[in-house]
């Protein structure tokens, strides 16, 4: 049995807490890529909710990861930009990541894929190149159908409510079916088919 240590305002505050702590890890990740001129995209929820609440921002969901792209060629460059925010790279059974301090966990990092390769061997697509992006305030994002191809391609649980959340406000519809691969239109049809899981 879970031991519930937090209730009313000491409950919200710690929530309010959580949110700003992933919202900091997103600013001083950007503003060190951004400053030493490396390019980069953020993906992941924080880029969906960028995505969702131009259209309607009660659809928009609290993450607790920053995922970033990369291209591989600059990893040495970004590891040298993000140090100086505290952040420290690690490698770890195959996953990249710049930690939040010397002593944080792997689900405080920044996790890391990298441009033009495939994150699974499995995986139908490999990542998206990020010459093109969007801007996010300061932050690069990538284009939204680039976004939902990523999406399409992992089609993990968090992925799929996600692409359901943009469905309920419209963004995606049948038009989107002809942008993707035979693979990835017959998922995008599973969700369009089943909107509410």
């Amino acid at each position: 049995m879970v031991d519930i240590k937090y209730t009313g305002d000491a409950l919200w505050q710690r929530i309010e807490r959580a949110v700003e702590i992933v919202k900091d890890r997103l600013r001083r990740v950007t503003r060190g890529l951004n400053s030493a001129d490396v390019p980069y995209a953020v993906i992941g929820g924080n880029a969906v909710q960028h995505w969702v609440a131009q259209v309607d921002e009660s659809v928009v969901r609290n993450t607790r990861d920053v995922d970033i792209i990369l291209n591989e060629s600059d990893l040495d460059r970004a590891i040298d930009a993000l140090a100086k925010e505290g952040f420290v790279y690690r490698r770890s059974a195959g996953v990249s990541m710049f930690l939040d301090g010397p002593d944080a966990k792997a689900r405080d990092a920044v996790h890391v894929i990298f441009a033009g390769k495939k994150v699974r061997d499995e995986y139908p697509e490999p990542v998206p190149n990020i010459d093109e992006f969007e801007l996010m305030d300061d932050a690069r994002t990538l284009p939204l159908e680039a976004l939902v191809r990523m999406k399409l391609t992992s089609f993990r649980d968090k992925d799929r409510v996600h692409i359901r959340d943009m469905i309920s406000i419209g963004m995606i519809d049948e038009s989107w079916l002809p942008r993707f691969s035979s693979e990835l239109q017959s998922r995008l049809q599973q969700l369009l088919d089943d909107p509410d899981g």
